[in-house]
Formats: structure tokens, sequence, C-alpha cells
């Protein structure tokens, strides 16, 4: 029997995450592709590969076996990522996780739910992944790294081993994190940026290398990283 699967909110990372579903159905008949969920009335009925904008979070009561992946978020609403997926109020068992079918995942990789794998992400030995988090294509994460809960990482990302990032992190395409690194909960690390020293909570960074711009403007997602 196929599961039933519903995407919010009908954003981009969302939609990248369908081409992920579509592969996996492609190998092997998996989901039923439900609809996407939005809370912004005028995106209702538009669509994406086919998939339809179905309505908003009150349809979450209407499919109570459906499955669910929350993608919300960009470099400009990273920060609120928490808030908004907290606020759907669901339960833990009704998030999945999906990777893509030219994921390389190793046996002992701990993943949480509601987490996005997708097309060539690469997740070595040791590492440990929180919930909620979202990583786009042709992303590396060598061995026994850490990535907490409600991250964003771009693509083409090179995070080294035994690396830490905190929770409610925005990594920017193109980034490369250099081995034994830390990067505070609730901060952004900018497009194409070169990290080889420790970044603290809550700022901006940037750069070759990666220097501190500023404080991020809203820091409800200071977190600690989350021990999974």
């Amino acid at each position: 029997m196929l599961k039933q699967l519903l995407l919010f909110p009908f954003g981009g990372n969302a939609k990248e995450t369908l081409l992920s579903v579509l592969a996996i159905n492609n190998m092997k008949k998996e989901w039923e592709l439900t609809g996407f969920i939005d809370d912004n009335r005028s995106l209702w009925g538009k669509e994406c590969c086919g998939i339809k904008v179905l309505g908003g979070r009150e349809l979450f009561s209407k499919y109570p076996d459906a499955k669910i992946i929350a993608a919300h978020g960009n470099p400009e609403t990273f920060m609120k990522r928490r808030r908004i997926i907290d606020s759907l109020g669901l339960d833990d068992s009704r998030y999945a996780t999906i990777a893509h079918p030219s994921v390389t995942i190793a046996p002992d990789v701990v993943l949480g739910h509601n987490v996005s794998l997708m097309a060539n992400c690469f997740v070595s030995c040791g590492v440990r992944i929180g919930n909620h988090c979202v990583f786009l294509p042709n992303t590396v994460i060598a061995h026994d790294s850490m990535v907490g809960d409600y991250c964003l990482v771009g693509s083409n990302v090179t995070i080294s081993g035994d690396v830490k990032v905190g929770s409610g992190c925005y990594i920017g395409s193109g980034t490369r994190v250099r081995n034994k690194i830390s990067i505070g909960a609730g901060s952004l690390v900018g497009l194409g940026s070169n990290v080889v020293s420790d970044i603290p909570e809550g700022v901006v960074a940037v750069g070759n290398p990666a220097r501190i711009l500023r404080k991020v403007p809203c820091q409800e997602q200071n977190n600690p990283v989350r021990k999974i």
C-alpha cells in the first residue's frame, strides 16, 4: 500500500523534495503524492509537476494517515523555521524522511525525522543529523560530524570531518567547512564561504576565510545542538 505524502509549504525546498520523491517512485512506487499545503490562499490550486496546492494547514487533519515533509526556509526566513514548523502542532510520527535514490548514507548514520536529502548527497560514517533539516543536492557531510535540528544546508556544500553545526543554522551553497570546526546555533554562513575557524551563535559570516559581518536580526532559534 502506498504511503500518502503532503509537502509544506509551496516553496523551493518542498519543490526540490518533490523531485526526490518522484525519483524514488520511478525506481519503486512508494509514495502517493497527495499534494502541497500552504497557508497562503493565493497559492491554492497552483501546481508543480502536476501536484496541486490543496489548501492550508487545516488539511493536515483531513489526511490523518499522510506523512509530511515541512521544508520551509531560505536565507531571509531561516531564523523563523523552528517557530513555523513547531506551530503546525504535528506529532513527530507524522513526519517523513526523504532521501533521493542517488544519496549515499553510511550504515551507522543517525537521521532525525523531517529530513530531506536531495540528489547526490554523501553522508559519511558516524554522522548525526537532527530533526527538520534540508540538504540540497551534491552536499557532503564527512565522518563524525553533527548537524543540529532545523538546519538548512545549500547545494555543493562540503562539511569536513568532526564538524559540529548548531541548531537552526543556514549554510549557503558552495560553502566549505574545515574539519573540527564548530558553527554556533542560529548562524548563517554566506554563499561560497570557506570556514576555517569557529563561528559563534547567532551571526552572519561570509567570505574566504569566513568573517563575521553582523548579528542575525532574530535569534529565536539559538538553542544548543540537540544530542542525537
